[in-house]
Formats: structure tokens, sequence, C-alpha cells
């Protein structure tokens, strides 16, 4: 007899949404089957017309532990994450002290998430000046892949690759099948903002500067064979470089954030709402949208930024420039989708299962049998509004505050077991490829 049965008549599989009973044993889908021809199980759960998804993939989450846990922390993240439907994370490189540019801070990693996570965590890698040599062995030791900026990444502990930097690195993890993540801006492009308000910072870093970084992202791509992800896409102007480099064979992938996707320029009225890039124009926006239906633009994923509180005051030139919505994604997502005619699956589709193939991260994204029993109960009508306290994240800190989004998560399966008790997350390693 199985362990959980979970019933619902609106099941998102990977060939739609449809009537399902999708059953768990030992922490996995054992089958998917027909809505009132599920075999036994010591538990069952019947959803109704609550959605059921596989629990969501979020490749870029700054958890910031060690060394800035008073800016988050893994049991806080997690927490969050589990809320708003994410069984996966991958924490990024820097923010925490020290940064995961080698074996021994990866290992600093490790200790500090072992234990205190309510999700399955992974881990990138970072490429910075000067640490060509522990690419592999971090690729070795399971990192995701390699993080590295175009730009000043805004801590002085990581700081940017030049275009020689870039070349080398890129042909280090070619080496070796891995892949490279790009926080794409040019760095001459950009400008200190010549004053405080939104349009200053905006104009600061125009959209001609994540084209000219994306561009040589490709051609980077093309000479030395690695595989490149642009990351937060915020500059629909890069849509076309990136679909050129597709149509053409080149292994370059790109995700954009929900951020993006569901504000304007003209919503903020504060500096909750500054990120690197920019959240830019309404018609920008929209173009984005067509990049995602187009599938030249694959993932969303939330690039959680969370800082203390005091590093938001001040003005758009001064405040720490990083947006927290981990819990939030998937409804503020799927809130923007549904308006333009998007339909669950192809939010699952770029929330779960390609930031899943992306990673290569093992048993995640889908509901299948075989795969790790991460589930989402998402009640897709049901409209809430943000309330900053009820966040789970170390600080209540959000755009979205006094937002009324579409859809709430009621409950999340990790592995089969309702999250919400002891920390049962794992520290994940990628599926070899």
């Amino acid at each position: 007899m199985d362990d959980l049965v979970i019933r619902s008549r609106r099941a998102v599989l990977p060939d739609g949404e449809r009537p399902a009973a999708v059953s768990v044993a030992s922490g996995r889908i054992t089958a998917v089957a027909p809505f009132d021809a599920a075999p036994p199980a010591a538990v069952t759960v019947d959803l109704g017309d609550v959605a059921l998804l596989p629990g969501l993939v979020d490749t870029h989450v700054h958890v910031n532990e060690p060394g800035r846990t008073e800016w988050e922390g893994f049991a806080s993240a997690t927490r969050a994450a589990a809320s708003g439907g994410v069984t996966t994370l991958i924490d990024m490189p820097l923010n925490a002290l020290p940064p995961t540019v080698d074996p021994a801070a990866l290992a600093a990693k490790r200790s500090a998430a072992e234990g205190a996570c309510a999700v399955d965590v992974g881990f990138w890698g970072g490429a910075v000046p000067g640490n060509l040599a522990s690419l592999r062995p971090l690729h070795e030791l399971g990192v995701f892949g390699f993080k590295c900026f175009t730009a000043d990444s805004g801590v002085p502990e990581f700081p940017p690759l030049d275009a020689a930097g870039m070349r080398a690195a890129f042909r280090e993890i070619a080496s070796f099948g891995g892949l490279v993540i790009v926080h794409a801006e040019d760095p001459a492009s950009l400008s200190a903002p010549s004053g405080g308000g939104y349009a200053d910072f905006l104009a600061s870093r125009p959209p001609s500067a994540e084209r000219t970084a994306v561009e040589q992202v490709v051609r980077l791509a093309e000479e030395t064979g690695v595989r490149a992800h642009i990351l937060h896409l915020s500059a629909a102007d890069c849509l076309d470089v990136l679909a050129k480099a597709q149509a053409d064979g080149l292994p370059v992938t790109a995700e954009t954030c929900p951020h993006y996707l569901t504000l304007s320029a003209a919503d903020a009225t504060g500096t909750a709402f500054k990120c690197c890039p920019p959240i830019r124009d309404a018609a920008n926006r929209e173009r984005l949208w067509d990049g995602l239906a187009s599938g030249v633009v694959s993932c969303v994923v939330t690039d959680h930024s969370p800082c203390a509180p005091d590093l938001k005051r001040g003005d758009f030139a001064t405040a720490w420039g990083g947006i927290s919505s981990l819990q939030l994604g998937l409804p503020a997502v799927w809130t923007a989708a549904r308006e333009r005619g998007h339909d669950l699956a192809a939010v699952v589709g770029w929330m779960a299962a390609a930031p899943a193939a992306l990673a290569a991260v093992p048993g995640k994204g889908a509901i299948v049998p075989g795969g790790d029993a991460d589930l989402v109960a998402f009640a897709a009508d049901e409209t809430f509004t943000v309330d900053p306290a009820a966040l789970r994240h170390r600080h209540p800190v959000t755009p979205y505050a006094g937002r009324t989004l579409t859809g709430v998560v009621q409950a999340t399966w990790l592995r089969g077991r309702r999250t919400g008790g002891p920390p049962a997350g794992r520290l994940l390693t990628p599926e070899p490829r």
C-alpha cells in the first residue's frame, strides 16, 4: 500500500492539466492515475478543484548565510519558499561570507545549511578573478554551475570578470561540461544616478547595458562552447540577440523574474522596488511576456535578494538593490499570466520544469512516476492581499505590499511529507549529464 494519494481535478502534469490521483511511497511518486482510480493508500487527500502542481524550482535565491545571516538565512528563506510552493532552491554564491568560490567556502555553506532547511537546497559556485583553479574542484564537489558578473556585484568580495577573465573561465567551465550563469550588464554603459529618484536610477542602467553584455556572452559561448545562461533578464531589447543565438544552435538560455513581469517603472514608489538590472516600463514588460511565450526566455525565478531593512532606507541612488519575493513569486506570476491568457501549465513550465532542466536538478519539476513527491495544493482562483507581516523571509520588505494577488498556496509537500514541521530539506547535487 502506498503512503499517500493526493487527488485533484486540476492536476498539472507534463501533458497538461487534467483530473488525476498521484500516489506516493517512500518520498517518491509511484503512479499518476485517473482521479477515481487511485490504488489504496494509508492517507488520501482530496483537493477537489484546488490545483495540484509540482513543487517549484527556484534557481536564483540569495540566502546570504553564513556571514550575512542578518539579511536572510537558510531557516527563514526555506520556510518562505515552502509557503510559496517552492520545494527546491539553489543558493547564489555571493552575499555570504565567504562567497562560494572555493571548496572551503562550499563546505562552510553546507555546514550552515545542514539541518536548517524546510525545502531541498543546492548551491551555485562563483567565478571571480583569481579562482580559475577552483572551478573544476567545485564542479566535482557538486555545485550546479558558476555565476559571474560583468559589472560590479555590489559586494567587494565578489568582483566582476573582465573580458579576458570571462574567456578563461568560460573555457575552463566548458572543459568539464559545466554551466555558467551571468549577471549581464556592461560596466561601460552604466553610470552613477544623477539624483535619488527612480527615473534617475533607471537612466543610469539603460537597456543597452544589458544588450551589450548579452552580446558578449553570446560571442564567448560561440567561441568556447560553454553552456551559458543569462540571469534576471530585464531589457526586452536583448530578446532578438538571444533568439538568433538559439536559432544558430548556441547553448544560450535566459530567465526573467516575477518583478519584471508584474511591475513597471510607474509602480516604483519606494526603494523596495530597487533591483539591478532595474524594473523598466510597461511596454518593455509586455515584450518580456512575448519572449516567454516564444520560448526565447525559458525560466521565471525570483532573484530573491533581501537585506537588512536599514540598507533599504534612503533613496534610489543609495539603497541596496534587491527584491524579496520568494514566497510570492507563484501568485504574482499567475496573477499576471492569467490576465494574458496563459494557463497554469505554462506557469509550471516556466517556474518548475524549465529551472529543473536548466540546472539538472534530479527528480524535480514535474509530477511523474519516479520523481520526488514534491507537490503543491494551489487554489488558483482565490485572491489575497499581500501583508508583509505574513511573509516568512527574515525581513518584511516587499514591493508587493498591499497588492491583491490571485492564487493561494494551501499546502506544500516535500517528498510526500507536508512542510511546516521539523526541517526535512536535503542538500542536493546535480544529476550527471
